[in-house]
């Protein structure tokens, strides 16, 4: 029985609730009356149910389907404003006992494998601070023995500690596999910021059949960790399906109701909600999986959980093209990586050709200077900004906050201040010339007289060499 509250994976994901939701959905995907008195509920901007939203999915009337879009971009723009944060990847480890088809990962994959060395890791997050960045997401394979909780945490140690001229990283998510309640208080207690897990695939039977082999092939296990990261202390949370490994509806209602049982259970959604579609990898052809999401379908789904969870952040990695992610970004995204590089190592040097170590393809190429330039050309500011993690607006602080949609109040002058920083130390002259014009702009938007002061005098401070400033 289908059960937000409960504790067990196949209460809280309920496979005949998702089936009855689908069917419910197409039988009413021209039904107008209804989608319009739930377009209207979600104006209100309080969210809607796993049923609401896979109707609005299912809708095939082309102006309702218009005016979804155009509420998504307005939600969007009321929680998070223009602003769009900025991270990196750091894949630390490849090695992995698990048996995934989809990952070129697996235990017996051709990939190159590999282990940085903490003196490695240094390099790598050297040269991210050398691009700009302030954030990033820690990824590994799952490896007791390669890749043991100890081995994240002395990376996390090694990673906080670098300051390379103005470069610090400030925070640190992880995206790892999912583990015990003791090894998540330990991740929090080495001061990580989101714990983030994709679930990959929600529909139980699919699950097993594409994790066949090792720790992950448990359902239950996997589907319940973000509660026992939640009862570890880490309130941030990160969840995702990978699309294209099985029917993208059933997965979307599914995530929907991942998102309600952490709200029912522990009163804190996610944190962020990622889309990422699957992608061709060594040993990995992308026909091979029939369920693939096209770009309209893609931009419908990323719409309706925007319009359906409208606190959440929204990321969209490199997994997607420059022309994808530009859609996305007005309907719903707020968080992208820039400058990436997918393999085990890389940033600091480049990768020989025959030693593939990359978990998938990069679609997005382009460098981080080259996406800031691109976001301030389309009018939205760039943000490294990390401090809400480190002001302790986190959890149920940082969602009544984003929820009244007053988040804004402090992001925005932190967007700005982070910009700035980032202007002054890594820009090329031209992108610095178009940032300086936007923050001249953005300025004037910050409704409170006295915040808009103090950042004027920091960003002056920052042009006069000091740095970290943070509302």
């Amino acid at each position: 029985m289908y059960n937000p509250k409960s504790s067990k994976a196949e209460e809280f994901i309920d496979n005949e609730e998702i089936l009855e939701t689908v069917k419910y959905a197409n039988e009413n995907k021209n039904n107008k009356e209804l989608i319009s008195e739930i377009i209207e509920k979600a104006k209100l901007k309080k969210g809607l149910t796993h049923r609401e939203a896979s109707v609005l999915l299912a809708c095939e009337d082309k102006e309702k389907t218009e005016e979804i879009f155009r509420l998504a971009e307005q939600i969007k723009k009321d929680f998070y404003g223009n602003r769009i944060v900025l991270f990196a990847p750091l894949y630390l480890s490849n090695y992995c006992i698990n048996g995934c088809t989809y990952c070129p990962y697996h235990k017996d994959g051709s990939i190159a494998r590999k282990k940085m060395t903490q003196e490695e890791i240094k390099k790598e997050v050297i040269a991210l601070q050398d691009m700009g960045h302030k954030r990033l997401a820690i990824e590994s394979g799952e490896d007791p023995v390669n890749n043991p909780i100890e081995y994240i945490l002395e990376s996390l140690k090694t990673i906080y500690s670098i300051k390379h001229k103005n470069g610090a990283i400030r925070r640190v998510n992880v995206n790892i596999a999912a583990t015990t309640v003791e090894n998540y208080r330990k991740l929090k207690e080495a001061g990580i910021g989101t714990y983030i897990l994709f679930q990959e695939t929600y529909k139980k039977d699919s699950y097993e059949k594409l994790h066949p082999t090792g720790p992950k092939h448990n359902y239950a296990y996997h589907t319940e960790a973000m509660d026992r990261a939640m009862e570890g202390g880490i309130d941030d949370v990160g969840i995702g399906v990978l699309f294209g490994l099985e029917d993208p509806v059933y997965e979307f209602t599914a995530m929907l109701m991942h998102a309600e049982h952490l709200e029912a259970r522990f009163g804190v959604g996610p944190h962020t909600i990622s889309v990422p579609r699957i992608r061709k990898a060594e040993g990995i052809d992308v026909s091979d999986f029939v369920h693939a999401v096209d770009d309209e379908f893609f931009k419908k789904i990323v719409a309706c959980i925007r319009i359906a969870v409208p606190y959440t952040g929204m990321i969209i990695s490199t997994r997607e093209s420059k022309k994808c992610r530009e859609e996305l970004l007005h309907l719903g995204v707020s968080q992208i990586s820039g400058g990436s590089k997918t393999s085990v190592g890389g940033y600091a040097e480049e990768e020989p050709e025959d030693e593939n170590s990359a978990q998938f393809d990069v679609v997005d190429t382009r460098t981080l200077d080259e996406v800031l330039k691109w976001l301030m050309e389309m009018n939205y500011v760039p943000s490294f900004c990390t401090a809400c993690y480190r002001e302790g607006r986190t959890g149920d602080r940082f969602m009544e906050l984003c929820k009244r949609q007053q988040i804004l109040n402090c992001c925005h002058p932190n967007a700005l201040l982070t910009l700035k920083e980032y202007l002054e130390d890594y820009a090329k002259p031209e992108t610095k010339e178009i940032g300086e014009k936007l923050i001249e702009r953005e300025i004037d938007k910050v409704p409170n007289e006295k915040t808009r002061g103090i950042l004027k005098t920091n960003l002056e401070k920052i042009s006069n060499g000091e740095r970290d400033f943070r509302f």
